[in-house]
């Protein structure tokens, strides 16, 4: 194990440099993918480091579950031992527990209330079943997950913005919906709870989908620089969203300025299909070092647990 069982837990400060040239250089929508896969892979491999720094570190701790014949000097020989190492990884691997899943019961009351919230309201006109209008001045919108899916939106929201702009804000929060970009949210925050290295990611993927849908939007109205007017227009007379962590229309994001950023790209060309950067780019270099940090951080972990187990099965009586 060595060395190498700590290297996931820094190497997911390679996957930095592509957080920030995928919106220059990926469709969104790529950008959202290729980010949402380094995000978990490297989380996992992360949970499973710390759980083996753990293991090895506190073998001689009273009630830990590995055989007596650990204390063997040849396998303290192969898998040197160190208590403080393992105590810290132990409770690191406690913390983050208590991280994910205080994110994810957030998450699920969140849906809970908002979804006992819609109970008994009017829907919206027959043709758009999907639409939830609450009757609030204060002007939000978002996509609430589930089965089905609903939109979300004030009064106030509506009042604020011209007929055509309404048709691109649901258009939007409709891609939210399809695509299902909720769990790409959900999978970087928890991943960004295991290891904070990947919080760079977690805001990368955001407003990776916040575009995503933008463009779905523009596709749909067939006018970007209506997309974008409407974009612009809700953020100046929106509020933050009463549902933290879904997907919203003009909600603020944790990167710096997220509307107009939104607004400068729908105005700006349709962005290139491609799901992987040129090569020959200062993108296509970050790509490729995320990669390779996500493959070696795969590498490190998988190699470090088949070390453990082999040491545990030789050791273990019959």
């Amino acid at each position: 194990m060595g060395f190498f069982v700590f290297l996931p837990l820094i190497l997911p400060l390679t996957a930095l440099p592509i957080a920030r040239l995928t919106e220059q250089h990926l469709h969104p929508r790529g950008a959202a993918r290729l980010l949402t896969v380094i995000s978990a892979v490297m989380a996992v491999c992360s949970v499973l480091c710390l759980g083996l720094i753990g293991v090895v570190g506190t073998a001689q701790i009273p009630g830990n579950p590995l055989p007596d014949s650990w204390s063997d000097p040849e396998v303290r020989a192969a898998l040197p031992y160190h208590e403080t190492v393992g105590t810290a990884a132990m409770w690191m691997l406690v913390l983050v527990g208590y991280a994910c899943t205080r994110t994810l019961v957030r998450h699920l009351r969140v849906r809970s209330r908002a979804r006992r919230a819609l109970a008994g309201l009017p829907d919206g006109p027959a043709e758009a079943g999907d639409l939830a209008v609450l009757p609030d001045s204060n002007p939000y919108a978002y996509a609430l997950p589930g089965s089905p899916g609903r939109v979300v939106v004030s009064t106030g929201m509506l009042d604020g913005l011209a007929e055509d702009e309404r048709e691109a804000l649901l258009a939007h929060e409709r891609a939210h919906l399809r695509h299902r970009h909720h769990r790409y949210l959900l999978t970087t925050q928890l991943a960004a709870c295991v290891n904070p290295f990947l919080r760079p990611l977690q805001y990368a993927v955001a407003y990776s989908a916040e575009r995503w849908a933008d463009e779905e939007s523009a596709q749909t109205v067939g006018d970007r620089r209506l997309t974008a007017r409407a974009v612009a227009r809700a953020a100046l007379v929106s509020h933050a969203a009463p549902a933290p962590g879904f997907a919203a229309f003009a909600a603020p994001a944790p990167a710096p300025g997220p509307v107009p950023r939104r607004v400068a790209a729908l105005l700006g060309p349709v962005p290139t299909s491609r799901n992987w950067p040129p090569a020959k780019t200062p993108a296509g270099l970050a790509a490729m070092v995320a990669a390779a940090g996500t493959a070696a951080s795969a590498l490190c972990a998988l190699n470090a647990a088949v070390a453990l187990l082999v040491v545990l099965k030789a050791v273990t009586p019959l």
